[in-house]
């Protein structure tokens, strides 16, 4: 059973051109350093998984789970030595998105940095597309 790594939030990204990568999802060097921190104290565990489900007040909100291999139908992102995999249902909804790790002096959090996103609810947990 996959365990929940850490919160995440979304940001509504206005007026950004989307650029054809090679990758659905790009990591910001401090996602791929606190992404590389986590897995550290789980051995038996190769990537993240990142997916959507149906909750909170705007339709959709991303999970993040520790895991141990990669599914059928996930897509595989390789980043400076980090493995995210990203579920089949949440590949669309994530395109042309930067994952970040943010930290502050009250929090600290993964933050998808999304220009897909159509709205988001006020406090930043769930989203429309």
């Amino acid at each position: 059973m996959a365990s929940s790594v850490v919160r995440a939030t979304v940001r509504a990204v206005s007026k950004r051109k989307i650029q054809a990568t090679r990758a659905a999802l790009t990591l910001t060097p401090s996602a791929v350093h606190k992404i590389k921190q986590l897995l550290k104290d789980k051995p038996d565990h190769v990537g993240v998984k990142v997916g959507v489900r149906t909750r909170g007040c705007n339709g959709l909100s991303y999970t993040l789970d520790y895991t141990k291999s990669k599914g059928d139908s996930d897509e595989e992102v390789v980043q400076d030595g980090v493995r995210v995999f990203i579920e089949k249902k949440a590949q669309l909804t994530l395109l042309g998105t930067e994952m970040d790790y943010v930290e502050d002096k009250l929090s600290s959090e993964f933050v998808f940095n999304n220009p897909n996103i159509k709205g988001t609810c006020g406090c930043g947990e769930s989203f429309n597309i």
